[in-house]
């Protein structure tokens, strides 16, 4: 009498997913990751650097109703390869926003610095501003507009730069007014207060002369104006601490931060 070999029961099916191949090649059987992922990363980098290249050069050729086909066209890619970079074209907009802020603040640096006297100062900070807007018409009104039917209202990569060039203001002001008031110090909040302030008073005027070409003012008349208002601003406020300044004393050079190991 023979016994019938039972049948081997099937083993369960391994469904495969896309995210369980992509998670296989991230790591190798050591746990580090896989070089062709890592090269993958690299070559995904650089195709997005080069669609934000390619969108800042059609911004600012043709204006803020470019298309994603535009764009990819200026790339040398189609535009379903430009929508496998991003996620969106809210997050394609933003990403456009990131880099001309990235661009406005290395035009911008060097007036952050400031160097001869207070008056000399203001004047480069609202002559480089306002030159970098008037030669960037386009990419300065997407900062505000983003693309059509998508507005920037919200926008991190605009709030951020503003909110970090009024931190590096409040910084430099707090560096002074020790200076000016022999290593004493502003009361809590007047420095962040002054330095939104200039913030968004050149922020607000440059925007209405940028959005109305019709009526606005010439540039030179415009710099000229901001230098005047932000002088004002300063000098305005700046009795509250017992300080009469000049706008014609040097503002002398930043301080260095103390070193390790300095009392």
């Amino acid at each position: 009498m023979t016994c019938a070999t039972p049948l081997a029961r099937p083993r369960p099916h391994r469904r495969v997913t896309i995210h369980a191949v992509a998670e296989d090649r991230h790591t190798r059987n050591d746990g580090r990751p896989d070089g062709r992922d890592t090269r993958w990363s690299g070559h995904r980098a650089e195709r997005r650097d080069q669609v934000l290249t390619a969108a800042l050069t059609v911004i600012g050729r043709e204006g803020t109703t470019v298309s994603v086909a535009a764009i990819g066209a200026e790339a040398g890619m189609p535009r379903s390869v430009v929508y496998r970079i991003f996620r969106s074209r809210e997050d394609l907009d933003e990403q456009i926003r990131a880099r001309i802020t990235d661009d406005l603040m290395t035009a911008l640096s060097p007036a952050l610095d400031p160097k001869g006297t207070i008056r000399e100062a203001i004047e480069l900070a609202a002559a480089t501003y306002v030159g970098w807007v008037a030669l960037h018409p386009h990419l300065h009104r997407f900062l505000g507009t983003g693309s059509p039917g998508r507005p920037a209202a919200g926008s991190r990569a605009v709030a951020g730069t503003r909110t970090a060039v009024a931190l590096h203001l409040a910084r430099l002001l707090d560096t002074y007014a020790e200076r000016f008031l022999d290593g004493e110090e502003a009361p809590p909040g007047f420095n962040l207060n002054l330095a939104f302030g200039m913030v968004g008073l050149v922020d607000g005027v440059v925007n209405q002369w940028a959005a109305h070409p019709e009526s606005r003012s010439s540039l030179d008349d415009l710099t000229h104006f901001l230098s005047d208002a932000l002088w004002g601003l300063l000098a305005g406020v700046t009795p509250r601490l017992g300080i009469k300044l000049d706008p014609d004393q040097p503002i002398g050079p930043v301080p260095e931060p103390p070193g390790p190991g300095t009392p």
